[in-house]
């Protein structure tokens, strides 16, 4: 009988420190326990729901992901994601052009989290302060611009981003999902954007000391998350067949909590994308497992909250350790 040596035990502890994976195992610990409680929740449709309702404020935490590794923090991303969405809502209704109406949602969720970008790095208006007074501009215009009043008589083809099915199997936000984790995974590993990110996080003062461009940056990882918020506008607008001005709220502590259960540090410079999806199918999972087990709608928030103080409290103590 043969034991393991001390090289493969100091191996396995590197996998189990690794942050997605450690959140990985809490997620299926989750899931055993859920399905033992419960025999709806283990089944292929209640896990593609699972998946489903991560999309949309999966999307909105991946680019929240780049923006808290640097450093930063992003607090207008729901009203963004609303005020897109109307305009893009608002073009379709008056041309029936869908190609146009997706376009202008994304390039206007781009150009507010630009505007937050400008403030940062122009006005240099701290990043809390900035987005939050987007917050509260872009929320705004978004009931301005619609003067209150929800968007009907999206075309089936908007229809289908966010009901359609690849086939007759996998949702189509699942997919788009997947797709924006993979596009965002790739910048943060593999392009000097993602490096510069990491490097501004850990130490601005040296990285601008080193040539690198911090307000460029700041400016395109800003961007980047608002044209993803439009991007989660469509897809929601898609599944509930309506374009709500007042949609998006409450989305940012969302977004936050996911990247925050996902390990990234608040003080930045850490972190990774991958384990920010899986800090947002354990959001949704709660949500949904405390559903199914029939628990008032408003524990949700209590335990959300919760989760959240335990995983900043897990990063404090990881960096006092």
């Amino acid at each position: 009988m043969s034991f393991p040596t001390s090289e493969s035990l100091i191996k396995v502890r590197g996998v189990l420190n690794n942050q997605a994976v450690s959140m990985l195992l809490i997620l299926f610990a989750m899931w055993v326990v859920l399905a033992l409680l419960s025999p709806y929740f283990f089944t292929v449709g209640n896990i593609s729901e699972i998946t489903l309702q991560t999309a949309v404020i999966g999307i909105i935490a991946a680019g929240q992901t780049l923006i808290i590794i640097s450093g930063g923090i992003d607090l207008s991303v729901g009203s963004i994601f609303a005020c897109s969405g109307v305009v893009g809502g608002l073009l379709f209704q008056g041309t029936s052009n869908l190609f146009a109406a997706l376009i202008a949602t994304l390039v206007f969720g781009g150009l507010l989290g630009a505007v937050n970008g400008f403030f940062i790095t122009r006005l240099r208006v701290p990043p809390f302060i900035a987005t939050l007074g987007m917050l509260g501009m872009a929320r705004g215009l978004a009931l301005i611009f619609s003067r209150g009043i929800p968007i009907f008589g999206l075309s089936p083809e908007y229809l289908w981003i966010g009901q359609g099915k690849i086939f007759e199997v996998i949702p189509v936000p699942t997919i788009i999902l997947l797709l924006v984790y993979a596009i965002v995974f790739g910048i943060s590993r593999y392009t000097r954007l993602g490096r510069f990110v990491y490097a501004i996080g850990s130490n601005a003062e040296a990285a601008l000391l080193s040539g690198i461009n911090i307000k460029w940056v700041i400016l395109a990882i800003y961007a980047g998350c608002g044209l993803l918020c439009g991007l989660s506008s469509i897809i929601e607008a898609a599944r509930l067949g309506t374009i709500q001005p007042a949609g998006g709220s409450g989305y940012e502590l969302l977004a936050i909590g996911a990247v925050v259960i996902g390990g990234t540090s608040l003080f930045g410079g850490e972190g990774t994308v991958i384990a920010t999806l899986i800090g947002a199918i354990i959001e949704t999972t709660i949500r949904n497992g405390l559903n199914i087990l029939g628990v008032n709608a408003f524990w949700q928030y209590v335990v959300n909250g919760a989760v959240i103080i335990a995983a900043v409290s897990v990063d404090q103590w990881k960096r006092q350790a």
